[in-house]
């Protein structure tokens, strides 16, 4: 069978004040009526039926993973009691998963991105979970950098092993956390290059070998838990596993230390990990001075600007700017944030002020 695991245990903190640590991105309207939650499983569910698919989410936000998707088992909500990073979320998943089908296939999404082009995407999808079902790849998404981007990380591709529905799979010669800019504008002159989508396919056994190979200590956690499952002490012992837990990404843990990965290029598909608000700017229309204004908004001499306003008692309440330019300012009904364009990938340090 065919699963698809979904991680919705992001914090979205650069995405403050709007995402906090109650109501972090995932479960947010950021683009319509959907939340980014909600948008992700709908666009795999022509593949993927309501009872395989899984969201792994934080002991808080289990509630709210309910509330938004009230078709999906409430069986298939894996609830973390500790965050510990996408390799033990990835981990528990898959064994949880392998106890339904030892054998199932897999496709791990996070839950905060943007995909528009969501047909092109579901092939990409269907090829991926296919060539994984052999047991013998770790498959991965790369997406065509559009500029020099210091915020992904880079997977360098190497020769095509597979080719299937005019898509292609390419052996990974490296993975790289995210470079300096001088590095980003180097992997875009020598080509090769892919932002790291953080979206994957394998079957749940080889993952869980390839954890077993080099994570032992959590593959020796999640037998663990899967000898547990159903009983009483289940969650007993899923709190104390996951506290002997090292923070690391599925990335880090085994992706770079893999020789069985694969990248299939993406192509467009206009994605977006949605990763500060800079980014959240770029899905949206730009005045005719470069603002992305979402606001009751007055302006004179001001140009490349961010403005939105969530606040839900407005009181005739007017955002003013004159003589500015690159600046962000989002605010709600809790805070007001005024920062430079530059550095919108820097949010977390006033998260921190504001949460000491």
């Amino acid at each position: 069978m065919e699963f698809a695991v979904i991680m919705a245990g992001g914090r979205g903190e650069r995405l403050w004040p709007l995402s906090t640590p109650e109501q972090p991105k995932q479960f947010l309207r950021l683009f319509g009526e959907e939340t980014m939650l909600q948008a992700t499983v709908n666009r795999i569910l022509p593949l993927i039926p309501w009872e395989n698919i899984y969201v792994v989410t934080s002991d808080q936000h289990g509630s709210l993973v309910e509330e938004q998707l009230p078709a999906l088992p409430v069986e298939n909500i894996i609830t973390e009691p500790i965050g510990r990073s996408t390799a033990p979320c990835v981990g528990l998943a898959a064994t949880m998963i392998s106890h339904r089908d030892p054998h199932g296939t897999m496709v791990v999404l996070p839950a905060d991105h943007v995909i528009r082009a969501e047909d092109r995407f579901r092939k990409l999808i269907k090829v991926g979970l296919t060539i994984a079902s052999d047991g013998e790849h770790l498959i991965t998404l790369g997406v065509t950098p559009r500029h020099p981007a210091t915020g992904y990380g880079y997977i360098q591709g190497g020769d095509v092993l597979i080719e299937a529905d005019g898509l292609q799979a390419l052996k990974v010669e490296r993975f790289t956390e995210k470079p300096d800019y001088d590095t980003a504008v180097k992997f875009l002159a020598q080509g090769g290059y892919f932002w790291n989508s953080g979206m994957f396919m394998w079957r749940v056994d080889t993952i869980l070998e390839e954890i077993e190979t080099h994570l032992p200590s959590l593959h020796a956690g999640l037998r663990k838990i899967r000898d547990y499952i159903g009983h009483p002490d289940h969650r007993t012992v899923l709190t104390d596993v996951y506290s002997a837990q090292e923070t690391i990404s599925i990335d880090n843990g085994v992706m770079e230390k893999s020789d069985r990965a694969l990248v299939i290029p993406t192509g467009e598909i206009g994605w977006s990990d949605v990763g500060d608000w800079a980014a959240w700017a770029e899905l949206f229309p730009r005045d005719a001075a470069g603002n992305v204004v979402q606001a009751a908004h007055v302006g004179i001499d001001t140009k490349d600007s961010v403005i939105l306003s969530r606040r839900t008692r407005t009181d005739g309440r007017v955002i003013a700017t004159l003589g500015v330019s690159n600046l962000i300012i989002i605010e709600t009904d809790d805070a007001l944030l005024v920062m430079d364009k530059d550095r919108a990938q820097e949010v977390k340090r006033i998260l921190k002020l504001t949460r000491p």
